[in-house]
């Protein structure tokens, strides 16, 4: 185990020496493997972690995701979201914060990345904020937290990292982050309600549109549902197979988003591919697919693309692709340099030795996540730790795919606290002329309910297990 925690020591030194931490891991998995084994070992491992990453099928739902994300992003679809929930909760008390968080939710659901949710919805929701007299301090924090459930509410790249590392349906974790994600937006809004009480001051209410302008923003929904509901229960009974049930399903999501426009395109291309996936009709990888592509159609019957903005989104897949990728390679080599150094194997029999209660593993577990996350970014962090943490939880019985979402929320958690916050850092980047210090404090009561979220979850894991249960996983 001293080797091991000799090879740790040495990727944090690198990282601290501003190496970038996908080399970092790499380079101390690649020596460390040599030391142990053989350098002729070492380069054999890592031609062939390089050779089965970068050929892999079951990860290209990676680029397809964020190729859909980016161009969902690009047709400003969060507008509609952030329309439709203001026009519902917008004049309650901290409204606008709130129908933040709501459309940080619903664009999370279609965009699957964090940082991306939070700088859309800084454009798209800091402008009404300051109109109506919102403090920044409220105003980033909202933003910042709403962005945060980019990684929760599928489909999320990090759950896909996970259930590829580990083996673990990745339909099954897509499902148990619902529940949690409805629990993270109800949990907001009661930071919400709970700052606005103190400092009625930071959120004026704002205007009360009429019911008849409300249903307006969500045109289209209700009809779709009850389409949606009739497909499956035909599908359910076998009337019609699968397969027919899905063409319907994308012929029927497409004209309801051409028809109703708005908030309805949204609810039509998560529908189509969360629906493909729960139905057995598409792979996770093909619905990667189908819904980027049903996403540059949408984008493209929008005209919210010309040739130069696609070149830009694809040029931004490829990047955010290579970084993910290269961060994954470099964990592989770093975990395998761990487990031949048998710290996996040692740490269990350690843990069992001493014959304390897998609650408090679990805690110990999650304080472990929240300190590295306020050092290290949340890929980095989730590749790094689950080879070692996951043999461990196993041992103790606990379920792979409630640990799954125990994971992706303490990183959410990290992706908000000092001093490696990154969702914090793009809003910087987006709103610049907003302090660190002030989103820094604007944070701090969404932080206190992401504990709280996570201590109830850790004691009732039925939370997370309730929906892939239902469906059968």
């Amino acid at each position: 185990m001293a080797t091991a925690f000799l090879g740790f020591g040495a990727m944090f030194l690198l990282a601290l020496m501003r190496v970038p931490i996908a080399f970092a891991m790499g380079i101390v998995g690649f020596v460390g493997l040599g030391f142990v084994l053989n350098f002729h070992a070492a380069m054999s491992s890592a031609t062939l972690v390089i050779y089965e990453t970068g050929f892999s099928y079951t990860l290209s739902v990676i680029p397809l995701f964020i190729l859909m994300g980016n161009l969902v992003t690009r047709a400003r679809m969060s507008d509609e979201l952030y329309g439709a929930a203001n026009a519902f909760i917008g004049h309650w008390r901290g409204g606008l914060a709130m129908s933040t968080i709501l459309a940080g939710g619903g664009f999370s659901a279609i965009c699957g990345s964090s940082l991306a949710t939070t700088a859309t919805m800084a454009k798209v929701a800091m402008p009404s904020m300051r109109r109506f007299g919102y403090s920044d301090t409220l105003a980033s924090g909202s933003i910042a937290a709403g962005g945060t459930l980019g990684i929760l509410i599928p489909p999320s790249i990090v759950m896909i990292i996970y259930g590829i590392m580990t083996e673990t349906s990745v339909g099954a974790l897509f499902a148990a982050g619902i529940v949690p994600g409805a629990i993270a937006i109800l949990l907001y809004f009661a930071a919400v309600q709970v700052t606005t009480r103190l400092k009625p001051e930071d959120a004026p209410p704002g205007t009360r549109l009429s019911w008849r302008e409300r249903h307006a923003t969500v045109k289209g929904v209700g009809t779709f549902a009850v389409v949606v509901a009739a497909l499956a229960l035909v599908a359910g009974f076998s009337v019609v197979s699968p397969e027919i049930a899905g063409v319907i399903g994308i012929v029927a999501t497409i004209l309801f988003a051409l028809v109703f426009r708005g908030v309805m395109t949204v609810v039509a291309l998560f529908a189509l591919v969360m629906g493909g996936i729960y139905g057995g009709v598409f792979t996770p990888t093909e619905a990667a697919a189908i819904g980027a592509g049903i996403a540059l159609f949408f984008a493209a019957v929008r005209r919210a693309l010309t040739w130069k903005l696609l070149v830009e989104v694809l040029a931004d897949t490829i990047r955010m692709t290579t970084m993910l990728f290269f961060i994954l390679i470099g964990a592989l080599l770093f975990a395998n340099f761990i487990n031949f150094t048998s710290m996996p194997a040692e740490l269990e029999e350690l843990v069992l030795g001493l014959n304390v209660s897998p609650l408090a593993v679990y805690a110990v577990i999650a304080l472990i996540y929240i300190g590295l996350g306020c050092v290290l970014e949340s890929m980095s962090m989730i590749v790094l730790t689950v080879p070692v943490f996951f043999p461990l939880v196993q041992a103790l019985g606990a379920d792979p795919i409630w640990f799954g979402i125990v994971v992706v929320v303490v990183t959410e958690i990290s992706l908000i606290t000092p001093p490696v916050g990154m969702n914090i850092f793009v809003l910087n980047t987006v709103l610049p002329d907003v302090q660190l210090g002030t989103i820094f404090k604007g944070i701090v009561p969404f932080v206190a309910v992401d504990i709280v979220r996570l201590a109830l979850l850790i004691l009732v894991p039925v939370l997370s297990l309730f929906l892939p249960r239902a469906l059968g996983y």
